[in-house]
């Protein structure tokens, strides 16, 4: 796969196989992804690699403060208002998702095991979690985190692999800094599940959008 069709064809993966990811494959993404550029190299990036028990021990968890109406507690804020064309494609990329799954917007039920199979993480078999030291300038941090994570998901794509960037994964901070084993003087900015797609699932399937190169591109000669 070449890098082009490796962007094109990467997606959000909401459906993973019941099938385990060999750490020696692990080891290959995250050692390629370590070239990775960072304001001045400095590459301030941590990554905590979830699977097995602790992993389901963090699904469970995760969904009982869930389910118990637990405030949110991430260690990262997440903006809760966007500019009306942002919201737009938020909306518009949740209705996709939800009617692939032939849930009906009045469909709470539905809704509710959608929401609670996101904080399990979609059953994923892995979960990567980025975290920085809490003295490092979140703002320039982030932008490094983002780097590493792109990159992350799109080696994974190479290898046949899916990804999906959750904030579900940080919500509950606290239980993310115990369960982990990270201390409070980290901070998770976000995780992302990694495993085999299921690519016969229609939630995977779903027909992506983006907007066109004049929305976002200024020419200036």
């Amino acid at each position: 796969m070449n890098l082009t069709e490796a962007v094109r064809q990467r997606r959000s993966i909401r459906q993973f196989l019941d099938k385990p990811v060999p750490e020696s494959l692990i080891k290959e993404i995250l050692t390629d992804a370590l070239w990775a550029p960072s304001w001045g190299n400095t590459q301030p990036w941590e990554i905590v690699v979830v699977s097995g028990d602790v992993l389901a021990t963090f699904k469970r968890e995760n969904i009982s403060a869930l389910d118990t109406g637990q405030a949110f507690s991430p260690d990262v804020t997440i903006p809760e208002v966007w500019p009306a064309s942002l919201k737009k494609r938020y909306k518009d990329v949740g209705k996709s998702v939800l009617g692939s799954l032939e849930i009906a917007r009045e469909d709470l039920e539905g809704r509710g095991k959608y929401y609670r199979q996101m904080f399990s993480f979609f059953d994923a078999p892995v979960l990567l979690m980025f975290l920085v030291d809490r003295d490092v300038s979140l703002e320039y941090a982030m932008l490094d985190i983002g780097s590493i994570m792109q990159t992350v998901c799109l080696l994974a794509q190479d290898k046949g692999l899916g990804t999906c960037i959750l904030a579900a994964s940080i919500n509950y901070g606290k239980i993310a800094h115990k369960l982990l084993q990270v201390p409070d003087n980290k901070r998770f900015v976000i995780g992302t599940s990694l495993g085999w797609p299921d690519t016969e699932a229609q939630v995977n399937q779903f027909a992506r959008e983006r907007g066109e190169l004049d929305e976002f591109v200024k020419w200036v000669k």
